[in-house]
């Protein structure tokens, strides 16, 4: 019965405070905005870092986890004594630019290395029935599609008999089957890219991209490409590295004397475009990376025409970074929700002293300080809890207008509309309390007076 008089007693005081927010319906709104924008402001830095942190969780899953790349560069030597020294004089080196024997030789010597696959790209037309459409033909291995998460809907990767035999067999993009095959199922069917009649055994699931992935990480869709056995490229389409007899008879000279150092080494067209190494253990990646580039110094005769790089821990850095931002953006929006609190005290106290009759004719009839406390507390935390719920709208709003506008990737995650929430109320509680208690402790006798 007392929790029921004491419920009865504190929710009259609330109904008291909801009658005295709508009867200054324009002076309560200016209260509860500086609430409205702060909460607006850290929901919408809340969406951005979280749709930033996604973005980053994406690009892992596209180049791969514990993935290295070793792609090729511009030549260049790997220390300043850039000259053999022999009776003939200053020697020539020579790299025969990144080949499939690299990536045999990463497999097979390095112990940590799980997975290997080799890239070749070359860009082509797809022809089927008199209709031509441009692709990009890519030489893989059969270990390319676990490495980059590639999935297939439909048909299989190539088996160990097709990728050592150089067979015409080929696994294509969803824009490929959509072009040539949009009635009929692909496996089976065969499709012409330059001279060469492919089986298509494998179609691969279409799967959203991001351009900016593209352009850090250097991948790419795969719905736009025809991906072969890279013995089948090799064979059948290209193949870099055959030497040019100039180039050989360039080495063959390089005893001469009068050689300048830009002309002490020379690489060859690159084989492959990238390799693509898979290590078994995180904490692996950096010796193995290191490793690596020694490998491939000494194979490539101290000529620095490749570059390996580790897209995880580029990618773990810029979401540290995209963190310290995020952290520094929370903070500053967090601001505006303070200044909206001592903007809800500040008229709490001055509503105190324009209230101060009718504060003396509650306490003459028998309203006791704390019925006073628990009046003026309601007002100032519905008025900053209104404004949280407004502020939550508009930052749903504006999250969802800097996605569209700013094409920046926003997530309202639910745990910021519960902490904006949570943190409203609390503002209103605590910068409420302190013009409650001034309201409680007046005098009434003093307060009639007034």
């Amino acid at each position: 019965m007392d929790f029921i008089h004491l419920f009865t007693r504190y929710f009259h005081n609330v109904i008291i405070a909801v009658e005295a927010i709508m009867a200054n319906k324009m002076k309560s709104l200016l209260t509860a905005l500086g609430i409205m924008f702060g909460v607006a402001a850290v929901i919408s830095m809340l969406a951005i870092g979280t749709g930033a942190q996604q973005e980053v969780l994406e690009q892992i899953k596209l180049v791969g986890v514990n993935n290295i790349i070793v792609s090729p560069t511009e030549t260049s030597l790997s220390s300043p004594d850039v000259s053999s020294t022999g009776v003939g004089g200053s020697v020539r080196r020579y790299s025969p630019g990144l080949t499939l024997q690299d990536a045999e030789a990463i497999n097979d010597a390095i112990p940590t290395v799980g997975k290997v696959s080799p890239v070749i790209s070359l860009n082509y037309h797809a022809v089927l029935e008199g209709r031509s459409y441009p692709v990009v033909l890519e030489g893989v291995s059969s270990h390319y599609f676990d490495l980059l998460n590639v999935n297939l809907v439909a048909g299989s990767v190539f088996n160990d008999l097709q990728s050592d035999g150089g067979l015409p067999v080929c696994v294509i993009g969803d824009n490929i089957k959509n072009r040539f095959f949009s009635t009929e199922d692909p496996i089976g069917k065969y499709i012409k890219c330059g001279e060469t009649w492919l089986q298509v055994v494998g179609l691969i699931e279409r799967r959203d991209f991001t351009a900016s992935a593209s352009d850090e990480m250097g991948i790419s869709s795969t719905d736009n490409k025809i991906f072969v056995p890279v013995k089948t490229m090799l064979l059948r389409f290209k193949d870099r590295a055959r030497i040019n007899p100039e180039v050989l008879e360039s080495v063959a000279r390089g005893g001469d004397g009068g050689v300048s150092a830009e002309d002490l080494s020379i690489s060859a067209d690159n084989q492959l475009d990238k390799i693509i190494v898979q290590v078994e253990e995180t904490e692996n990646l950096s010796a193995t990376a290191d490793i690596i580039k020694r490998m491939l110094l000494r194979r490539h005769s101290d000529i620095y025409d490749f570059e390996v790089t580790v897209p995880e821990l580029l990618l773990k850095q810029q979401q540290k970074t995209n963190d310290i931002f995020n952290i520094v953006l929370g903070a500053i929006a967090s601001i505006s929700l303070i200044v909206g609190g001592i903007g809800i005290m500040n008229i709490m106290l001055a509503s105190v002293w324009e209230r101060i009759r009718e504060i003396g004719t509650r306490q003459a009839i028998g309203a006791s300080r704390k019925d006073i406390v628990v009046q003026f507390l309601s007002e100032s935390t519905l008025i900053s809890v209104s404004g949280g719920m407004i502020g939550i709208i508009l930052g749903v709003i504006l999250a969802r207008l800097i996605n569209v506008m700013a094409d920046i990737q926003t997530i309202v995650s639910p745990f910021s509309v519960i902490i904006a929430f949570g943190v409203s109320a609390t503002v209103g509680i605590v910068f409420g309390y302190i013009p409650a208690k001034r309201a409680a402790s007046q005098d009434p006798v003093e307060s009639l007076r007034h």
